[in-house]
């Protein structure tokens, strides 16, 4: 078959690689339809995680696709099944999975390296196990992790379950937003782009979504988003306190992680100053949030992080919230939305939609924003 292999910084291939087959009773191979490129991909593409990808991992973790055969322990779906597979891998049964902590579960947690629950397609650390960018994916756990779809309506509408749409509405939730309360989400990137239209579907009275890509201001502006370009108003913390009465936004959402890349005007990073530069939008969440908010991450962070001004958050007060998604425990709460009317505007999320075979002009794309890329599908 072929898949989407990683070889080196900035290097993926569409390689020709052995067909999956079942290992286990619980096991399930399905054919890939549609397969999305995720943000966090980029961290692998550009080399940023230790014990990262070695050369011939498969990539992604947001795929759908039709079943083709299933272990004798699968009994909720069967073979012609359209389903959209979690990022995460679990078990459903265990202690975490129990309380809904499905990406800490401890059937998959990969204890050898104080890891989570294994993910598709992310890193040695989180389970080396081959990702759904390919044609074919054996799926570990699909006793439960596999969510059966309906076939009415395209796959962009339902594609998004496997990461994305849970991703937004977890950080959302941990968010804590009061009725008609404020947000600001740093990133318009799509999970900032979907978080921004969750916390609006949800009941905040006033979302500001913080960017500077021009594409990615005008889709958020669509869907009722207040934007800041920061090359622009590069006093953003003071923008949002002037637009929440000085007391700054209910809750701040980091949709960024560890690839901020310090100031708009100023891009070019030393290497000296690289890792705090990276921080530079967690900071600025944690000034922007009024005292007694929250701070929910969504963006990835690895390893310890310097200069955190935990006195500061101490003495205002501020909850955070963060963590992988937790994918299966939010899936109910979605389904209903992902129907004809469409509420969270998934008609306008897919940017390009590609032939697995130019992964990595969509890579190189995505990672250097242009083309207006925002979301990139991938189909086999």
């Amino acid at each position: 078959m072929k898949a989407v292999v990683w070889h080196a910084k900035e290097e993926v291939w569409v390689d020709h690689v052995s067909d999956p087959v079942l290992h286990k009773p619980t096991d399930a191979i399905i054919r890939i339809t549609s397969t999305a490129i995720c943000g966090s991909d980029l961290h692998l593409y550009k080399g940023l995680i230790p014990l990262g990808m070695g050369a011939g991992d498969i990539l992604g973790h947001e795929p759908m696709g039709i079943v083709e055969e299933t272990g004798p322990e699968v009994t909720h779906i069967r073979p012609g099944d359209r389903v959209v597979v979690p990022a995460n891998i679990s078990c459903g049964s265990c202690f975490f999975c129990r309380q809904g902590l499905q990406s800490q579960c401890e059937t998959t947690q990969n204890k050898n390296v104080r890891k989570g629950g294994s993910m598709f397609g992310y890193t040695h650390l989180y389970g080396h196990v081959p990702g759904g960018q390919a044609e074919y994916l054996r799926v570990p756990q699909a006793h439960y992790g596999p969510i059966k779809v309906p076939d009415a309506l395209p796959d962009h509408r339902y594609l998004f379950l496997s990461d994305v749409l849970p991703t937004a509405w977890q950080t959302v939730t941990y968010g804590d937003v009061p009725s008609g309360g404020t947000v600001g989400v740093w990133g318009l990137g799509p999970i900032g782009q979907m978080c921004a239209r969750v916390a609006l579907h949800k009941g905040a009275g006033r979302v500001y979504g913080i960017d500077w890509i021009p594409e990615r201001l005008a889709m958020a502006k669509r869907h009722g988003v207040e934007t800041i370009n920061f090359t622009e108003t590069p006093e953003v913390i003071q923008a949002l306190r002037e637009q929440t009465e000085g007391r700054g936004v209910d809750a701040a959402i980091d949709a960024v992680g560890m690839e901020a890349a310090g100031s708009g005007l100023d891009r070019a990073l030393q290497a000296t100053k690289l890792q705090l530069d990276r921080m530079n939008v967690l900071h600025e969440c944690m000034g922007a949030v009024r005292r007694g908010g929250t701070l929910s991450l969504a963006g990835v962070y690895i390893g310890a992080m310097p200069m955190f001004p935990l006195g500061d958050l101490f003495d205002k007060q501020v909850a955070i919230r963060m963590g992988q998604v937790n994918v299966r425990r939010w899936t109910d709460d979605l389904m209903p939305l992902l129907s004809d009317d469409d509420p969270l505007g998934l008609e306008d999320f897919v940017t390009h939609t590609l032939p697995l075979d130019e992964a990595p002009r969509a890579y190189e794309m995505f990672q250097k924003k242009q083309d207006g890329a925002v979301k990139v599908v991938l189909q086999p």
